[in-house]
């Protein structure tokens, strides 16, 4: 007879109820008095509340396998009873449970913490305003904008407190394809630009194109007419012919909340500064800025340089370096609650085109740009010169002889800190390509097409290759099948020492010659195709390799005081 047998509960063990007797080497039917019983079940009294049972089967080494070692035949149909847990074991399952669970509630709390840094994104669709790529094999160029928008707690006492926000800062951010430096280039806010058509998303999802406006400031790409950032986007693009892939925007609460999160960014002051605009008062000397002193920060003008914007642009760009030194700090990095607060001011702070404005993705772009040296971070600003339209210049316009070289640097990914190094590849590259003899410019023979150049490129360049170099074998063919990418020269095998001619002359990069197939025995003349790359005749379409020596300039790793 078993538990069951005698009514007990069907969650018991059978097994578990017979107990061994040292007294009398006998097993025992053992039932709990508080189980439930039949009625037909014996009372505690009843001679059937102890069983005989014959012993277990021998274990021992010496048994026959069939009866124990006395003899006696094995248990039938009896199992062994379960050995009680021991203390250490019961211990194990318990901490292995504790930490199941302390795994769950992690996965919990990092799902929660990256669904709270997910809803604190702002996002714009700029649609094709940029690029939207996110490749870890492509150079990217991510156009920052500081908005002086008022809104915010603390915000209105700046003044302007009904602005729909400016372009107020601007920085282009170039980060090298190989991930070893990057360029940072402000633009100023009072540069006077064409600033062209844009087309904008409604809320309703529908397009609607805010038309263009000549020789205005820049800072009117933003908010003015209802001018989202990608409109700032298309004006960077048509000033400088660099295409930008992403925005990031932040307004007067970014500053406070990033430096705060990041524990405060190192300045340093060379003089006194009281400023009652601002409300910047510190002394001479180093100081560690947050909140509404690091906004005051970057705010001062009056008070340093020569007062003006420019002046306010060199501040910025010394914040800037020390908060990318802090946030590159091993202070930051290996400090989770640093980390996390930095992350939440962050996804509060920015608004992003909709590209990356998730977290996933942002992460990604962290990663990108945490792979650069802070030493091969250099800021720069736009080369510009006042305004001559101005009897006393209050604004600025694109420097035509410092800006290309620079424009030109950016878009051909060569970087401004590592200099020498590119220099040194560039050059080896062109004397194998150019190296040998050069025929007469009289000698030259090329027809010229307009591949994607300004209209009347072609014309320009004929008059100016027979008038001023003398390259009279030459003819304007009008516009190219197709455009191209960039300008490119084709020649025939006996064609080289024409090529070289003329890639002096116009200053071709190396990479622009393309040498036609095999089988032409070059008695057609030449091919030049004017791409987009080409400004006018007798400037030079070969990206620099230096940069010129006067323009302003600060490395992120290097510590400046404000003057």
């Amino acid at each position: 007879m078993d538990a069951q047998g005698r009514g007990r509960a069907e969650n018991i063990d059978p097994a578990d109820q017979w107990v061994f007797d040292p007294n009398t080497g006998n097993y025992e039917l053992r039932l709990n008095p508080s189980a439930p019983q039949s009625e037909d079940a014996p009372r505690p009294s009843e001679p059937s509340r102890r069983r005989d049972v014959p012993p277990q089967r021998s274990r021992q080494r010496g048994g026959n396998g069939k009866n124990g070692p006395d003899g006696a035949p094995p248990s039938a149909g009896r199992r062994k009873a379960k050995p009680k847990k021991s203390g250490k074991k019961k211990a194990l399952l318990w901490i292995g449970g504790v930490m199941a669970l302390v795994v769950v509630a992690g996965s919990v709390g990092v799902y929660l913490v990256y669904q709270h840094l997910a809803g604190n994104i702002s996002s714009v669709d700029v649609g094709n305003a940029g690029t939207g790529s996110l490749k870890k094999d492509q150079a990217l160029n991510i156009l920052v904008i500081g908005t002086d928008k008022r809104t915010g707690s603390g915000n209105k006492g700046y003044g302007d407190s009904g602005s729909v926000g400016h372009a107020d800062t601007n920085i282009l951010f170039h980060l090298s394809k190989d991930r070893t430096n990057a360029t940072a280039m402000s633009i100023p806010r009072d540069l006077m630009t064409d600033i062209p058509d844009c087309p904008t998303k409604q809320p309703d999802g529908s397009t609607k194109v805010i038309p263009g406006t000549t020789y205005v400031r820049f800072n009117e790409s933003l908010g003015q007419d209802g001018r989202d950032p990608g409109c700032t986007m298309r004006t960077v693009q048509a000033i400088t012919g660099i295409k930008v892939d992403h925005f990031m925007m932040a307004d007067f609460n970014a500053v406070k909340t990033l430096s705060t999160a990041v524990g405060g960014v190192d300045i340093c002051l060379a003089k006194d500064i009281n400023d009652a605009d601002s409300h910047l008062n510190l002394p001479k000397g180093p100081h560690n800025v947050k909140g509404e002193q690091a906004l005051a920060f970057v705010r001062t003008r009056h008070s340093v340089g020569f007062g003006g914007d420019l002046s306010r642009i060199e501040l910025q760009q010394q914040f800037l370096s020390s908060l990318i030194r802090k946030m590159k700090s091993d202070d930051i990095l290996t400090d989770p609650t640093k980390m996390y607060g930095l992350a939440d001011a962050a996804t509060k702070a920015l608004t992003v085109d909709s590209a990356i404005k998730s977290v996933g993705k942002l992460k990604d772009l962290g990663m990108e740009l945490k792979k650069v040296d802070t030493k091969n971070i250099t800021f720069t600003t736009m080369p510009v010169i006042d305004n001559p339209k101005e009897p006393k210049p209050v604004t600025v316009v694109v420097s035509p002889t410092k800006s290309a070289p620079v424009f030109s640097m950016i878009r051909d990914d060569i970087s401004l800190t590592e200099v020498k190094k590119k220099a040194s590849a560039a050059k080896s590259a062109q004397d194998a390509l150019l190296k040998g003899t050069q025929a007469k410019a009289s000698d030259v023979r090329v027809k010229i097409l307009n591949g994607g150049a300004v209209a009347g490129s072609a014309g320009n360049v004929l008059v100016w290759l027979q008038n001023s170099k003398g390259v009279l074998k030459s003819s304007n063919d009008g516009n190219a099948p197709a455009d191209v990418a960039k300008t490119t020269l084709v020649y025939g095998p006996n064609q080289a020492d024409q090529a070289r001619k003329l890639a002096d002359l116009m200053g071709l990069p190396a990479a622009a010659l393309k040498p036609a197939a095999k089988d032409s025995v070059g008695r057609t003349p030449m091919t030049l195709t004017l791409g987009p790359d080409f400004k006018s005749a007798g400037t030079p379409i070969a990206t620099p390799t230096k940069a010129p020596e006067d323009i302003q300039r600060v490395e992120a790793d290097k510590t400046v005081c404000a003057k």
